[in-house]
């Protein structure tokens, strides 16, 4: 019996230093069934021309090219309309994954009949491994208010479950909201506790930190639809556990 075809969403913009290392991340993956798909951004540097060459390889890798900069999450987006695959995951285009990622994680997916999981992941910086993030074993719509466990890079949903989920088309915390809408659907999402990915923290944005605040209350009240009251409630609750984080 063929395994199913797991469709991998990919955003990148001027992703020219590392991107590189994520495409050889999947081409390295124990588990064949599957197609990436690269929605650039408008870059101007060699993001294009390094997927073009990829793509000219491995007819399972495809380049798609926005019409003007949206943001990750209509790059996202453009990607998951594309998608063929029964299940969708998600590698940005500085992150890496582990070889058995696909095969560990589909495996756990169909022998638990789970619609929507995640796993741990090690933080990278340059070549050097940093601190492990292993999260809880499962988390629910109302857990997830209260803070974010779920690395983009490690997530994976049913399509046979859930049909296709789009993320709110906002320019950050785009993630989060697809992970919420999601678990408005199935009351779990579970976590596999193996380090299967590596997430880079040396590239791409070093966000103030309030403006990451102002997203994240935007995301509540404008995405969520949240009242003033639980709004505050979460928002609180987010920010300290950021602030502990940070102090680790």
């Amino acid at each position: 019996m063929q395994m199913p075809l797991v469709s991998i969403i990919m955003p990148a913009y001027n992703a020219e230093k590392y991107i590189k290392q994520s495409i050889e991340s999947v081409i390295s993956q124990s588990y064949s069934n599957w197609e990436l798909l690269i929605t650039d951004d408008r870059s101007t540097d060699e993001t294009q021309r390094i997927v073009e060459e990829y793509a000219s390889k491995d007819p399972r890798i495809k380049l798609y090219i926005n019409s003007e900069n949206g943001g990750a999450g209509v790059a996202r987006n453009n990607s998951i309309k594309q998608a063929n695959g029964r299940f969708i995951a998600f590698l940005d285009a500085d992150d890496q994954w582990l070889p058995e990622k696909l095969t560990r994680q589909l495996n756990f997916m169909l022998k638990n009949n789970y619609a929507f999981t995640f796993t741990a992941y090690q933080k990278l910086e340059g070549e050097t491994p940093k601190s492990t993030v292993i999260p809880p074993s499962f988390t629910t719509y109302k857990k997830l208010l209260s803070g974010n466990v779920i690395g983009c890079l490690t997530a994976m949903y049913d399509t046979s479950a859930l049909g296709k989920q789009y993320m709110p088309l906002i320019r950050k915390r785009q993630d989060m909201g697809l992970w919420l809408s999601i678990l408005q659907q199935v009351p779990n999402a579970y976590s596999l506790p193996d380090v299967l990915a590596f997430y880079r923290v040396d590239s791409g944005m070093t966000q103030n930190k309030f403006k990451i605040l102002k997203w994240q209350w935007d995301l509540y009240r404008n995405v969520v639809g949240l009242g003033l009251f639980k709004t505050s409630i979460h928002f609180c609750s987010y920010a300290l556990r950021g602030f502990v984080k940070h102090k680790k």
